[in-house]
Formats: C-alpha cells, sequence, structure tokens
C-alpha cells in the first residue's frame, strides 16, 4: 500500500481516516438504496432496474450503447433487465433518426413515475445531508466523488449537468 502519510499538505489522510471514509460509503450507500430496494422488490426488480430506470430518465432518448457505457456491464446483463422493463411497460424502444439499428430508450409514463418514486427518498436524504453539512462541504463533496471515478469520460458527463437540465 502507498505511504499516504507522506503527502505533505495532507495530514487528514492516515490510515484510519480512510478506513472510515470506506465504511462512510459503505454505510452510506446501504442507507441510501434501502428504500427503493424494498419498492423495487415489489415488482421483483433488483438495483440493476434501478440503475438503468434512473439512468433513461436522466439522458431521455439515450441510446443502448451509451447506457451500457454508463453501467459498464454486459450487454447479455442489460438485455435481461432491459427486455424486462419494456415487456413490463416502464421503458420505451424506438429505432434512431439516422441509424435505424440504433435503439433509443425512454421511460414511459409509467417508468417516470417509477423513477419519480424510486428517487424522491434520495433527493430527500442527500438535500438534508447538503443542508446540514453546508455550502463548502456540498462542493468538497462533490470534488471528492468526481475524484474517485476513474473514467474522464464520467466526470465530463457529471460537469455537463450544470445546466439543470433533468
Amino acid at each position: 500500500m502507498a505511504d499516504v502519510k507522506s503527502t505533505a499538505n495532507a495530514p487528514f489522510l492516515r490510515e484510519e481516516e480512510l478506513r472510515q471514509a470506506i465504511e462512510l460509503l459503505y454505510y452510506g450507500y446501504r442507507d441510501f438504496t434501502a428504500e427503493p430496494d424494498a419498492m423495487l422488490a415489489r415488482y421483483g426488480f433488483g438495483r440493476a432496474h434501478h440503475r438503468v430506470i434512473y439512468f433513461v430518465g436522466r439522458h431521455p432518448q439515450m441510446s443502448v450503447s451509451d447506457l451500457l457505457a454508463i453501467l459498464r456491464i454486459t450487454k447479455q446483463s442489460l438485455s435481461r433487465v432491459l427486455s424486462q422493463l419494456v415487456r413490463q411497460g416502464f421503458i420505451r424502444q424506438s429505432p434512431g433518426n439516422h441509424d435505424r439499428r440504433r435503439r433509443l430508450l425512454e421511460l414511459t409514463d409509467k417508468g417516470i413515475e417509477l423513477e419519480r418514486q424510486l428517487s424522491e427518498n434520495q433527493r430527500q436524504r442527500i438535500a438534508r445531508a447538503y443542508r446540514e453539512a453546508g455550502v463548502q462541504a456540498v462542493e468538497g463533496f462533490r470534488k471528492v466523488m468526481l475524484s474517485i471515478m476513474s473514467s474522464d469520460e464520467d466526470r465530463k458527463r457529471i460537469g455537463r449537468r450544470g445546466d439543470g437540465s433533468r
């Protein structure tokens, strides 16, 4: 393991603080996903379904290949989840305007409602945490999370969100 204590301007990067950050991510994610997981179970869905619904809702008319790039799962895994969501009327697929082989995805009204229900508790949790932490902590959290991400493309994708679009 790298000697994180040698970073001159970061005395807080001791082993214990790093381990605590890992635990905070685990505990936070557990609680962040608990309510949506219970809702998804009623449909026989799992977290993969939630991620598909979330990102298709966030990026209407996204292509299957773009969704694969975001989720970093196999075509086979996505196909299983996506076909179930299409079959049950949560997502609609349509051919691309310029390339008819390209499949574009969007939520149906039923899918929009499910996404809203799944995300409501999460939005409330984040809003409460941001209010309690304050403006500087919000920006610090954003910087930390962006730095954890491996992909420059993902960081760019998130960075384009400053326009307030859904």
